[in-house]
């Protein structure tokens, strides 16, 4: 569905310190998102697939984040460009700019549908409603939805991981799910995992990651996180975080192979994968998600090397199947070398799973804009 309005806001004076950031308000049958403008400026809306684009004919402060609240996920602010993402099934919205007045300021006001069925009714035209009464709204982030994050601990069952002669990883990144999902949970965020014991979704590998990562297109998830463990040489020591894409230049291909399942198969998965994110290149939705994904990765590794002490080995994009068909924002986090003489003993200790899991719910309710 794709519907476009344009409306001119007129007179008054710009507003100093417009806020980015959009008010979210829960109504019946609708979300509504308020974003602070300037009193005089043009804007045009596209609605299309599973975003919202508004341009602007003024500025705003570049910003982006998750929304917790029926029929949105995330949004992003780039200078004139406002783009919000619709959560799966829903496809329109009404879009209108309210011009200064009752003591408050310009507003760009974007409703959506809160269900589904109810997002498949084509919207009027902005300019052809009367704008309701002011609704009482709250900050993003502190919707009365309880945000939902699915938590993935990589391997299982016939896939036990790297294994070393301190760990296995299908145990460390059980054992760390579940020490996060029990903080997160603290806190109010509801936790999906995608598995809760040593077991596979499928002993087919290709099915087994598209299982896992198609449990963050259930409903409204606001984050899709995957534990792994790495492996190398002795000497390789550290904590990296990916997002969804192509690897970087000179990025060795082996740890992506091996996470996607190894051998040919994991060949066959990364090539892939590695199609699809030079697809997305020209995707506006995809790079939304993407941008949202960096973002929650840089959030993860920040936190977790603060807490650890851990070599910094950064934040990274490459092709793993798990993170590559998520709507939500999707990283992949390697905590550490089992391999390693240094790291592998430290796996190995529920004192430490511990330190990683708190750093890493910290890293996702900062993400959430969550205590």
């Amino acid at each position: 569905m794709i519907r476009t309005v344009r409306t001119l806001l007129l007179g008054g004076l710009l507003l100093g310190g417009a806020h980015a950031a959009p008010r979210v308000g829960q109504h019946d049958g609708y979300t509504r998102l308020v974003f602070d403008l300037p009193a005089a400026t043009t804007a045009s809306s596209r609605v299309a697939g599973q975003s919202v684009t508004v341009t602007l004919g003024a500025p705003l402060k570049a910003e982006q984040g998750p929304l917790s609240a029926s029929g949105v996920t995330a949004y992003a602010v780039a200078g004139r460009t406002v783009t919000v993402i619709l959560a799966k099934g829903h496809a329109s919205a009404k879009v209108s700019v309210l011009p200064a007045g009752g003591g408050q300021g310009a507003r760009l006001v974007i409703d959506v549908p809160s269900s589904a069925a109810a997002s498949a009714v084509p919207a009027r035209p902005a300019a052809a409603r009367t704008p309701a009464p002011a609704p009482v709204v709250r900050p993003a982030g502190t919707s009365v939805v309880r945000p939902r994050v699915v938590l993935d601990p990589g391997h299982g069952g016939v896939d036990p991981g790297a294994v070393s002669r301190w760990v296995k990883e299908e145990d460390v990144t059980l054992d760390v799910a579940l020490r996060t999902r029990a903080e997160l949970l603290k806190h109010g965020v509801d936790v999906v995992l995608t598995r809760s014991r040593d077991e596979h979704l499928s002993a087919d590998k290709r099915r087994d990651l598209a299982a896992r990562s198609g449990m963050a297109n259930n409903g409204v998830v606001s984050a899709f996180v995957s534990i792994h463990v790495n492996s190398a040489s002795p000497s390789a020591r550290g904590i990296e975080t990916y997002y969804f894409g192509q690897p970087l230049a000179g990025g060795n291909r082996s740890l992506a192979v091996l996470e996607n399942g190894g051998g040919s198969v994991g060949l066959e998965l990364t090539r892939q994968a590695s199609g699809t994110a030079q697809k997305e290149l020209g995707d506006i939705l995809a790079q939304a998600k993407i941008a949202f994904s960096r973002q929650l990765a840089q959030k993860v590794q920040s936190r977790l090397i603060a807490a650890t002490g851990a070599v910094n080995r950064g934040v990274q994009t490459d092709a793993f199947y798990v993170i590559k068909n998520p709507t939500t924002p999707a990283i992949l986090v390697e905590v550490g070398f089992g391999s390693s003489p240094v790291e592998g003993p430290k796996l190995a200790s529920a004192a430490y799973r511990e330190v990683l899991a708190q750093a890493l719910a910290r890293a996702i309710l900062d993400f959430l804009n969550t205590k």
